[in-house]
């Protein structure tokens, strides 16, 4: 989804829920979390003290075994599916966009279980590169837009 384009209000807003305790798993969500300037996407920890429970008809086995997403109408997205949405949330659709293509999308549908259940295994350093230095400094720059300098609070 582009700036310009109107959210589509049966999926958004978007409640992802994720797993804190995965280096990988926070680390996206932090990206996606500050370059949410648009308040289309709601985050739900899964580890949180205050965390609500999942979705009816799943477990947090479940979400914690594939990424799951509850759209506004209701309906739940798993894998990849949540990554498409919750990037055209933030305007980096594009990232995703190969996913629906007929080769790529269902060998990625195929290949993030096997990225989810091997996450914890990642290097330290993979993690960083990807979310925290490349993307993390754009983030940062998103989240900087929302934040005015005479801000006394931000809407962080």
């Amino acid at each position: 989804m582009n700036a310009a384009a109107t959210p589509n209000p049966a999926i958004y807003p978007l409640t992802l829920y994720y797993d804190s305790r995965c280096r990988l798993c926070a680390a996206e969500m932090g990206n996606l979390m500050l370059r949410n300037t648009g308040g289309l996407l709601r985050f739900a920890d899964v580890w949180a003290p205050d965390f609500e429970g999942p979705p009816a008809g799943t477990t947090r086995d479940d979400l914690l075994t594939l990424i799951h997403a509850r759209q506004a109408d209701g309906r739940l997205l798993r894998g990849v599916a949540v990554f498409r949405a919750a990037y055209e949330a933030v305007g980096l659709g594009w990232l995703t966009a190969a996913t629906r293509w007929p080769v790529i999308g269902p060998l990625a549908d195929r290949v993030y279980p096997v990225l989810a259940r091997n996450r914890y295994r990642l290097p330290q350093w993979l993690v960083h590169g990807l979310f925290e230095k490349a993307s993390g400094a754009a983030a940062r720059r998103a989240a900087a837009r929302r934040c005015g300098p005479g801000d006394d609070q931000c809407r962080l």
